[in-house]
């Protein structure tokens, strides 16, 4: 029997959902697959694979087909650094941040960003929890992202504010929801997806931040086509396969100056003539967003 093309909508300690043409498949990896050194996960939500049949609703995974992009995070390995894909193949990434509580963690979205610069994954800002500060204060905190392209969604699970222009943006499209905990990720989610009841949970009154609501990986269907993946909230970020050197050119408001600086291994740290620190000065790029540059550069924790 020729093997069915299916798409992973679900991991979970070594079981996938596979849904294929003729229905959904719960599936697990052909042993062949897991031999050799792993630097990085074998499969992920996102994928598309070739199973077989095994009956009552199981099938095997017998191959693997190649990605065209995915988001990832370099995770802790008693091997060294390992590379967990957060999702493959999506046509974009919803980086979901509260205007409050918890307060913005500007230096991990553009961590998100440069990742997404980097696979070519285009990128939407979710303002989150709008309904507990001002427009105005809203606009104040994330408008720095307009001008570089990045649409900005403002939001709020509680009074419907922004839902209408979310589901617009996500229809027909795998999109993955990514951000920081506590900042309501779910229950947008339980917004989209009415009858999905997604556990969400509150800050925490002690330290300010979230906690992980969300234990398996998983990309749900939208009536109207498409998928949406919810991912466990992440306390840190790191850089997977970007060099120091390339960083420059996954700001777009740095990379059409790099070729303006005096030198043309310019770090943008230091050196005379830069162009990049030259418009940091004259206001023309936002100095929060430098700040994350340069700590990104010099291997700093967001």
């Amino acid at each position: 029997m020729e093997p069915l093309r299916g798409l992973i909508v679900r991991t979970q300690s070594g079981f996938y959902d596979v849904q294929t043409e003729g229905g959904k498949l719960a599936c697990r990896l052909r042993g062949r697959l897991k031999q050799g050194r792993r630097l990085g996960d074998i499969v992920a939500i996102g994928d598309w694979v070739q199973v077989t049949l095994l009956g009552d609703g199981k099938g095997m995974i017998e191959a693997i087909e190649p990605r065209q992009r995915m988001l990832s995070r370099m995770a802790p390995s008693p091997s060294g650094e390992y590379q967990q894909i957060i999702i493959a193949n999506p046509d974009q990434a919803a980086f979901v941040f509260s205007c409050a509580h918890p307060a913005p963690r500007f230096g991990m979205l553009d961590r998100f960003l440069v990742i997404c610069e980097k696979h070519a994954i285009p990128g939407l800002i979710v303002a989150n929890k709008a309904d507990l500060v001002s427009p105005e204060v809203a606009r104040s905190l994330f408008e720095r992202y307009l001008p570089l392209g990045y649409p900005v969604i403002y939001s709020s699970a509680i009074s419907g504010q922004g839902i209408f222009d979310l589901c617009q943006a996500l229809i027909q499209k795998i999109s993955v929801f990514a951000g920081p905990s506590g900042v309501g990720k779910s229950s947008l989610l339980n917004r989209l997806l009415p009858g999905l009841d997604l556990h969400a949970q509150a800050v925490s009154r002690t330290t300010g931040k979230g906690r992980h609501t969300t234990v398996s990986r998983e990309l749900y269907p939208l009536v109207e086509g498409g998928y949406v993946a919810d991912t466990p909230g992440l306390k840190a970020l790191a850089l997977w396969d970007i060099e120091a050197e390339e960083l420059d050119g996954y700001f777009p408001e740095m990379r059409e100056r790099v070729k303006e600086c005096n030198f043309n291994d310019c770090t943008h740290l230091h050196e005379p003539g830069c162009a990049v620190r030259a418009a940091v000065q004259a206001g023309e790029i936002h100095p929060d967003r430098y700040q994350s540059y340069t700590r990104m550069r010099l291997g700093e924790d967001e």
